[in-house]
């Protein structure tokens, strides 16, 4: 799996063998699931830090450290092509800001404004979201079976949130404004995962690292210009050095990890298979919180065969289409 996260993946498959076919859906499932319970994790790690470093320094930490973890991986396997990334650097700079800025800062703060069940449903949103935007974008009508997926996935993660079986929590102010903020930046995840088509000639590695290393000088700015209008405030060291064990997640696993992972993900199954993958974010982080002793509901069980379903579902048409 290591291996294959860091290749280049074709942006077009011409008459591939059955068995190759089979072998990139695989590939391609596996990853997304790879990338998407690292995300559940982050969640949990995710908490404990933000106790300490506000959603602009946290971002701005959580990329940067994930920037030189990429480059390092670049290096390594001697991929580094600066006259691409120059060639590119714009189109990479604002894909960077899009996909780890607008979505690591705007949904930090929306959540910090309204309440942990929303932001699942939220985060649940992002495939129907992409289908309309597709749509609108590109012309490119849904199939009827992905609409029946994101929709069983969207009520699988509402009853995981406990929306439906909790009408009193967060009741007593508005939520509407983080509720907002929140759903514009998970816009910019879909447009950050739809640009990777843009640029076909990178690699995963590279797509993921360049977009990394070019987001974070403007990351660090708007942390910076978030302090100074008091929106936000630098870290100590002391506080760095507190969170560093789940940072140490957050950067490695749930961000350098996760990011190829889902990358490669999209690439060899598209946006859409991709974007509903998301899906099982929520669910894996349920999972997580069994192991360290909540004991699931059965709402929260039900939710979970939902999105199983939805991901089935997908899994199913991709096999019986034949491509990914």
């Amino acid at each position: 799996m290591s291996e294959s996260l860091t290749q280049a993946v074709p942006a077009a498959v011409t008459a591939a063998p059955a068995g190759e076919e089979a072998r990139k859906r695989w590939t391609g499932l596996l990853a997304l699931l790879l990338a998407t319970s690292a995300w559940g994790g982050l969640f949990h790690a995710g908490k404990q830090v933000l106790t300490r470093l506000d959603p602009f320094w946290f971002t701005a930490l959580r990329y940067g450290g994930a920037a030189l973890l990429l480059a390092a991986l670049l290096l390594a396997r001697g991929a580094l092509r600066p006259g691409e990334l120059r060639a590119q650097a714009g189109r990479l700079f604002g894909l960077g800001l899009l996909g780890y800025g607008a979505f690591g800062i705007l949904v930090f703060i929306g959540l910090s404004m309204s309440v942990p069940s929303h932001g699942a449903v939220i985060m649940a949103t992002m495939p129907l979201s992409t289908l309309f935007m597709r749509w609108a974008i590109d012309g490119q009508r849904p199939q009827w079976w992905a609409w029946i997926a994101a929709s069983l996935a969207l009520g699988g993660v509402s009853l995981v949130a406990g929306v439906w079986s909790a009408p009193g929590a967060g009741s007593g102010g508005s939520t509407l404004a983080g509720d907002s903020i929140a759903l514009l930046g998970t816009l910019g995840w879909i447009l950050y995962t739809r640009g990777q088509a843009k640029v076909p000639q990178l690699s995963v590695l590279e797509y993921t690292a360049y977009t990394a290393l070019l987001a974070f000088p403007g990351l660090l700015a708007i942390a910076a210009l978030a302090s100074g209008l008091g929106w936000a405030h630098r870290p100590s060291v002391e506080a760095v050095r507190e969170v560093a064990p789940a940072a140490l997640y957050i950067i490695a696993i749930g961000t350098v990890l996760a990011a190829l992972a889902y990358n490669l993900g999209v690439r060899l199954l598209g946006v859409t298979t991709g974007v509903l993958f998301i899906n099982w974010v929520p669910v894996s982080a349920l999972v997580i919180g069994a192991v360290l002793g909540h004991v699931p509901s059965a709402s929260e069980l039900i939710g979970t065969g939902l999105v199983i379903a939805a991901l089935v579902l997908v899994a199913g048409r991709m096999r019986a289409a034949g491509k990914g």
